[in-house]
């Protein structure tokens, strides 16, 4: 029964749209439980300084994983050691412990050397905290925190290995466990341990996000060891083509650190309230974009080394415009449904309805970019597949320098010009609360994502001549629906106000869901009516069996 329940996980995808909702699918109860996460600790805290400490202490760990261990991420890694184990199976054991020996090395002395100096970097890098009471706290937690990047680039490691040996959703349940992990440190380890507790949990959950795919790595005899003798040649080779792929991460995290050091300098509870947007406009990301990005890099691959570029074409097209399709429905669903999203989710205990209504009106303005995120992402595999590492890099690394200096630009604006404030507050409903000052950070963030798509896309479709008009297509259909949808949900929210009590947090969740449930029926029905093509591909795709699926899992990004 069990060996039956757990042979789903190597059996064979048939097309594009299955393995990408399969990967959707593991994405949106990963999501889920990252979302009881952030709920738990939005009830025990609400948006004020200890939340911001807990966000906080993420950051240098998060920035030595993202700068070392994307080094060992599946798409760098999985083709070395295919081709490495095809020649021979020892030369294949070797690559392995000397990948894993350069790598575990690295990045313990990485930690280490955060660990000592954890009070000065805390200091430059996040300024607001320097003179704070609780900067004692945040260091301490900082320093916890230091294990999670070497857990969770070892399991990046192991990831590389089970999905070279086609076991790819072994990996798709290490989100879950980590997950669980971070859940109960908050219900168990906090009451005790108080916020020591919660990064106890954070590190509870990586060593599973670990160790749940350590029982196949050891049955194939690939566990890796240490090495002696280092063949520096193959490592120059893999660090030279990884490099540019964690400098393109580096840059997009470095760009979210610099907002996070603004947000710290503003009031109380400011990092709290851009985090808990920022993952909430992640689930559509996650769900859409990674799920269809990393279910098409396979493909992607094989076309270009069989030199199919018409076929590489139409798989990146087909793509595009499902990634549309998906998105910006979702889009305009969260920016109408915004407040009983966020009162749904966060909403209870200490976390009340000025936080609802602050937290909703920067998930408004990060939710925008959605659809240019999910393309980008896109983009970026189509590069990679090609062996193009350059292209995406020089993109984020102008879009991430955009996006710092518009923060601090709209910040000192914020304070010196009352109309940009006054017109910031006004159009997002939240005039006469403290705290505004934090909706120009995902202004920022937005803006220079949507600069980095138009680049992406100029950029490929002058490679591609024949990329942009058939996606430009679905952009219009999908567009020209939503935009009925959303009307169409906005009129229904006012009806249902009338049937359900918004002072309760079931009332404010039953008029958003109905109101919701027209608004996509409307979507629907003008989809119908205008023959929509990605419609129709849906519905087949539905019919097939998607749990089949073999696809190569999206490698974790971040802490």
């Amino acid at each position: 029964m069990v060996k039956k329940f757990f042979s789903i996980f190597n059996r064979e995808i048939t097309g594009l749209h299955e393995a990408a909702y399969l990967l959707a699918f593991f994405a949106f109860f990963s999501q889920v439980l990252a979302l009881v996460r952030d709920k738990l600790l939005a009830y025990t805290f609400g948006a004020g300084s200890t939340l911001d400490i807990y966000y906080a202490a993420f950051r240098i760990p998060d920035l030595i994983f993202v700068s070392i261990a994307s080094v060992v991420s599946a798409s760098v890694l999985v083709p070395f050691f295919i081709d490495k184990i095809h020649h021979s199976p020892a030369e294949g054991r070797r690559f392995v412990s000397n990948i894993f020996t350069v790598f575990f090395f690295s990045i313990v002395a990485a930690s280490a050397v955060a660990y000592i100096y954890a009070p000065y970097l805390l200091g430059i890098l996040l300024p607001g905290f320097v003179n704070d009471p609780l900067l004692p706290d945040l260091i301490t937690a900082t320093r916890i925190l230091l294990l999670s990047p070497i857990l969770l680039g070892i399991s990046n490691f192991f990831s590389s290995i089970t999905q070279m040996h086609k076991r790819f959703l072994v990996y798709a349940l290490s989100p879950l466990v980590y997950n669980m992990g971070i859940i109960m440190g908050i219900v168990f380890l906090y009451p005790k341990l108080g916020l020591n507790g919660l990064m106890w949990g954070v590190i509870g959950g990586s060593f599973l996000h670990m160790a749940i795919q350590i029982p196949f790595i050891l049955g194939k005899g690939v566990f890796p060891g240490f090495s002696v003798n280092i063949d520096w040649a193959s490592i120059r080779r893999v660090v030279l083509i990884s490099l540019p792929r964690t400098l393109t991460l580096s840059s997009n995290h470095l760009a979210s650190f610099f907002l996070i050091a603004l947000a710290s300098l503003m009031s109380g509870g400011s990092i709290s309230i851009f985090t808990l947007a920022l993952n909430l406009q992640s689930v559509p990301l996650s769900i859409v974009g990674v799920s269809y990005s990393s279910a098409i890099f396979p493909t992607l691959s094989r076309f270009f080394v069989e030199g199919r570029r018409s076929g590489f074409l139409e798989k990146v097209i087909e793509s595009a415009r499902h990634i549309i399709f998906w998105s910006i429905p979702i889009t305009v669903l969260f920016i109408v449904l915004r407040a009983q999203i966020v009162r749904t989710v966060y909403g209870a205990g200490n976390f009340d309805w000025a936080d609802t209504k602050l937290t909703a009106a920067v998930l408004a303005l990060f939710i925008v970019s959605v659809t240019g995120q999910c393309l980008v992402l896109l983009f970026i595999r189509a590069y990679y597949a090609e062996g193009k590492t350059a292209k995406p890099l020089i993109v984020n690394i102008i879009s991430s320098a955009m996006i710092a200096v518009l923060g601090y630009v709209f910040t000192k604006a914020f304070f010196a010009f009352p109309v940009f404030r006054y017109f910031l507050e006004d159009l997002l409903k939240v005039s006469g609360q403290p705290g505004t000052s934090v909706l120009v950070l995902p202004l920022a963030y937005s803006i220079g994502v949507l600069i980095n798509t138009y680049l992406h896309w100029h950029m490929f479709g002058r490679d591609y001549p024949g990329f942009t008009r058939p996606v430009l297509s679905a952009l219009f259909h999908s567009f020209a629906a939503s935009v009925i949808m959303g009307y169409v949900t906005f009129v229904f929210l006012r009806f249902f106000n009338i049937f359900f009590s918004l002072e309760k947090a079931w009332g404010v969740f039953l008029q958003g869901f109905f109101a919701g449930i027209v608004g996509i029926v409307s979507l629907i029905a003008v989809l119908v009516l205008l023959k929509n093509r990605e419609l129709k591909e849906v519905w087949t795709t539905l019919h097939h069996k998607i749990w089949k699926a073999k696809v190569i899992l999206p490698d974790q990004e971040g802490l």
